[in-house]
């Protein structure tokens, strides 16, 4: 039995080692001139392949798709996932902050390493392969630079990734071709993105790349209750970006969508209550300046007292107790997300109501998705990673089973058309 995958990035490189593990014949097309793009590109700072945080609160991460993907991360969670990567010669070590790490920090020697192991295992890579729908017969048309070629194919497991990374690959070009067969996609959008404010002229000259420390973020869900989210994020030209903007996106991003805008609270002192705040800030200042005042009373100086700047009026400065109020819960009024291709990540995608348990598409027997093209979305901090994973190797190894099962196995293979 013959299994193509199409996109080699980590779902799709999982789902042609579950494949050849059940013992099928697997062919894998990319786009690119290489595989795992985006995944080397996502290790240049430390590639973060997991997280060591208990379970239960693992898949709180996934939000309002924790039911679909918990069965997922059951067959290949984050315990499996490290012993995988140790079987490829690379051990793992948990940081500071619970996340998992290669013990080099590096992409490129666990991806060597499997690209290795999948080759002695038989699997063909295929690049510059770009796949463009089906033909009158039902076979896979790719587009080459040796020309246009189509092939059949006993089953086919789908790994294009989302829209986010268009130029390492992941550009969405999928949606047509699936949605042209019927199938519906939930719509595209940022996820693990950053956010328009619109910065005065003199705040964004000023502050636009510094980093903003050892804050907290407090925004409001749907349902009115709040949470609170220590962190640190990044002033951008437009807005803000990074860490815990990231972690609250999806509600920030939703907000938007149904009001027009969203409004999140900055917390600038998250070591202070507000009447200590309100004590310290009414001890006379002297001749000292505001600025003086505040980094010595309250140890709000630079972006933080810039922020302060940007969103409080005078009247308030002037007064210790609205300044105190306003430093423990600052609104930033946030327009619009980023655009798609600038995100870390994509929300949206082949629905999982669609999907049957091993991620087959229900009306489309024999077609599997898996990876980020798949609904659902979780903060950076390993999830996406992990989640990426799991879903591939349930793909390729469910791929392989629906083959022996219905024995189509036998009785197809790929065959090339002229």
């Amino acid at each position: 039995m013959n299994i193509v995958i199409i996109g080699g990035g980590p779902a799709g490189l999982m789902a042609a080692e579950a494949a050849s593990a059940a013992d099928a014949e697997v062919d894998l097309y990319d786009a690119m001139a290489s595989v795992g793009r985006k995944f080397l590109l996502a290790g240049k700072g430390g590639l973060n392949l997991t997280h060591s945080e208990p379970s239960e609160k693992f898949l709180s991460r996934y939000g309002a798709r924790r039911a679909q993907i918990a069965p997922l991360l059951a067959s290949f969670g984050p315990d499996a996932l490290r012993a995988w990567a140790r079987g490829l010669g690379i051990e793992t070590f948990v940081g500071s902050s619970g996340r998992v790490f290669p013990t080099d920090l590096k992409a490129a020697p666990l991806l060597r390493a499997w690209l290795r192991r999948l080759r002695q295992a038989g699997v063909r890579l295929h690049m510059r392969h770009r796949w463009s729908g089906w033909d009158e017969q039902g076979a896979l048309c790719f587009a080459t630079p040796e020309g246009n070629r189509s092939l059949q194919a006993d089953a086919v497991v789908l790994a294009l990734g989302g829209g986010s990374w268009p130029k390492l690959g992941s550009d969405a070009s999928w949606v047509p071709l699936l949605a042209a067969r019927g199938l519906h996609i939930a719509p595209l959008q940022p996820a693990n993105c950053g956010f328009d404010v619109g910065w005065s002229k003199h705040f964004r000259a000023k502050f636009a790349g510094h980093p903003v420390k050892s804050v907290a973020i407090v925004v409001r869900n749907g349902a009115g209750a709040e949470s609170w989210h220590p962190g640190e994020f990044v002033i951008t030209e437009t807005g803000v970006e990074g860490g815990v903007i990231y972690a609250v996106s999806a509600s920030l991003r939703d907000e938007i969508l149904a009001k027009g805008v969203a409004t999140l609270r900055l917390d600038l002192a998250p070591d202070r209550d507000v009447p200590r705040l309100t004590h310290d800030l009414s001890r006379p200042r002297g001749k000292r300046t505001m600025a003086t005042h505040l980094q010595r009373q309250a140890h709000i100086e630079g972006v933080k007292a810039g922020l302060l700047r940007e969103v409080v009026s005078k009247e308030n400065f002037a007064d210790p107790a609205r300044l105190a109020a306003a430093i423990k819960a600052l609104p930033l009024r946030l327009v619009a997300a980023r655009p798609l291709e600038e995100a870390i990540s994509t929300a949206g995608g082949v629905p999982f109501e669609a999907l049957d348990e091993r991620l087959m598409v229900r009306a489309l027997p024999g077609l599997f998705c898996a990876g980020e093209m798949l609904d659902w979305e979780a903060p950076t901090g390993g999830y996406l990673l992990t989640a990426c994973f799991a879903t591939g190797q349930v793909a390729g190894a469910g791929a392989a089973a629906w083959l022996t099962e219905s024995g189509r196995g036998e009785a197809l293979g790929v065959k090339p058309k002229a």
